[in-house]
């Protein structure tokens, strides 16, 4: 065999084997990446259960309440959309003996709630209901209500007299044409002799219910 014929077959076998080491490596390599991906997709699923779980329990333990009454259906229109952004429950208070809107008329001199306002006594509202099924299970409980004169609408003072909010977070809010919100907070805390009661929120009667969602979210964070 000649000496060219001999360096001949010597670069043809480093050549093969140049080329089966490549063909070793690039099959490591993908071998290696899709193990790589599939821990990655088993580390996402399992962050998304964890995280769902999470929630699950925050959910199971720290319920959130929205009560409120409306007299002419403002306050359920913000009531709900904060229940919506907080996927609370809801109760709604309601008198034995509702309001027309000849009793709701302000301006007219013996409408029932210019005499109520006159009369405090006249204002031990009778309701429907004061007892939430599973009240003990929520930790935070919304309380709105119109405005009427500076105060919180009369209806809502025996729900909070009739119920132990002790241990309970209590945030209010109110609707209105112009009145603020005034001392109606303070005051229904008064009544409820107990509970963590923070600074309330005011909404205008024709508000955007966008900017309750984005209230109750900040106070959720």
């Amino acid at each position: 065999m000649t000496k060219k014929r001999i360096i001949s077959l010597v670069l043809g076998a480093v050549m093969a084997v140049g080329l089966l080491s490549g063909c070793v490596a690039g099959s490591s390599s993908k071998s290696a990446k899709t193990e790589e991906q599939k821990t990655e997709a088993s580390t996402a699923v399992q962050q998304t259960e964890e995280s769902t779980e999470s929630k699950k329990d925050t959910n199971e333990s720290g319920k959130t309440l929205v009560v409120y009454y409306s007299a002419q259906g403002h306050t359920v229109n913000f009531a709900e959309a904060i229940a919506e952004e907080l996927n609370a429950d809801t109760f709604e208070i309601t008198p034995v003996d509702t309001y027309s809107s000849e009793d709701l008329d302000w301006t007219k001199d013996g409408s029932r709630v210019n005499k109520e306002h006159d009369d405090e006594s006249l204002r031990d509202i009778a309701l429907e209901a004061t007892t939430v099924e599973n009240w003990d299970s929520y930790d935070t409980v919304y309380i709105g209500y119109p405005i009427w004169w500076g105060i919180a609408a009369w209806p809502v003072d025996n729900f909070v007299k009739d119920n132990d909010f002790t241990g309970k977070t209590v945030i209010p809010f109110a609707t209105s044409s112009s009145s603020g919100m005034g001392e109606s907070g303070e005051i229904l805390e008064g009544y409820a002799g107990g509970g963590n009661w923070l600074e309330g929120k005011r909404f205008q009667s024709n508000e955007d219910v966008a900017n309750a969602r984005e209230w109750a979210a900040s106070l959720a964070q």
